[in-house]
């Protein structure tokens, strides 16, 4: 339950988000918020902006790695809140970002960090991928015990 909780709330918030930004920001507007800094931008490539042009690609991309995570969870060799945890942040990030690259051909970026322009499902993706870190480590050092 708790993947589901988590890869739900994060793929509304992420769309709610975006809509916000499409409706009421324009493009390269720059604006900042509780300290933090915003800036519209729509890209139709990947992180880094790399591959401009192939939006609609890494949206099918991102449908194969849902259907990926889906089947690996039915296989149930790895259980526990951890991985629930990591696996829901990295498929609402998947499917938030693969919303607007399959809607629009390009995905609404607008949080200024040091390392470019992210959304918040970038911003799950990360974490998803720092909780799957994590559980690697924890299996490890349950094993080597």
């Amino acid at each position: 339950m708790l993947f589901y909780v988590i890869a739900i709330l994060v793929i509304g918030a992420d769309q709610l988000s975006k809509y916000l930004i499409r409706t009421y920001i324009d493009i390269n507007e720059a604006f900042t918020l509780w300290g933090i800094q915003f800036t519209h931008i729509e890209n139709s490539g990947m992180a880094g902006s790399l591959f401009q042009g192939y939006g609609r690609l890494f949206g099918v991309v991102a449908v194969l790695f849902v259907i990926g995570v889906f089947y690996f969870r039915r296989t149930g060799e790895m259980k526990g809140a951890l991985i629930d945890s990591s696996l829901g942040f990295l498929v609402g990030g998947a499917i938030g970002n693969g919303i607007d690259r399959l809607l629009f051909g390009q995905v609404t970026d607008f949080i200024i960090r040091s390392g470019g322009v992210l959304n918040l499902a970038d911003h799950a993706l990360e974490m998803g991928v720092f909780l799957l870190i994590i559980y690697g480590i924890v299996s490890w050092l349950k094993k080597v015990r």
